[in-house]
């Protein structure tokens, strides 16, 4: 399995779609964690898994979960389950869903994590990063998982990976 995952892009039309030309047939699925601010007819809405942010005027979904091969994953935005105070909320509802992967947004921080058979992935902001990495200028990820692995990797706005920026978990 293969998917990338963006988050808070804000109105950063131009930046989802060239993600989206660039992967669109290369990976099993791309993510959108919320804050899009696309509108509800926009036709790339048909080439994402998008859910809605706190501040997405569209009608999106608050959760999307998709199983992909032998993965489940769930995307939400964070915002309902209070990511800016941990991610406790977030696991428990990752959980009640038999969720493999939990995506998420809202923080504007990348955060890639494993815990008791579950991996949290935020890919941070692509349009309006904050944190130890906003000086990156955006970042979206690539998590690529087989039978024994999990690797997330982070990309920069010109598609350039970051060395840095990979982990991997074994589950």
């Amino acid at each position: 399995m293969k998917i990338v995952v963006v988050s808070d892009s804000h109105g950063d039309r131009q930046i989802v779609q060239e993600i989206v030309d660039r992967y669109v047939d290369k990976v099993d699925g791309i993510f959108h964690c919320g804050d899009s601010e696309l509108s509800i007819d926009d036709p790339l809405i048909d080439k994402l898994h998008i859910v809605q942010g706190n501040m997405d005027l569209a009608a999106f979904a608050d959760h999307d979960l998709e199983t992909i091969g032998d993965q489940t994953v769930l995307t939400v935005h964070g915002h309902h389950q209070n990511v800016n105070s941990g991610l406790l909320n977030l696991e428990l509802y990752g959980r009640s869903l038999s969720a493999n992967i939990v995506l998420f947004g809202h923080t504007h921080q990348l955060t890639a994590t494993f815990d008791d058979h579950i991996l949290f992935v935020n890919p941070g902001s692509i349009s309006q990063p904050r944190g130890e990495y906003a000086k990156i200028g955006g970042t979206y990820a690539i998590i690529d998982s087989d039978d024994q692995q999990y690797i997330v990797q982070y990309y920069n706005r010109r598609f350039q990976p970051l060395n840095n920026l990979k982990v991997r978990f074994t589950h």
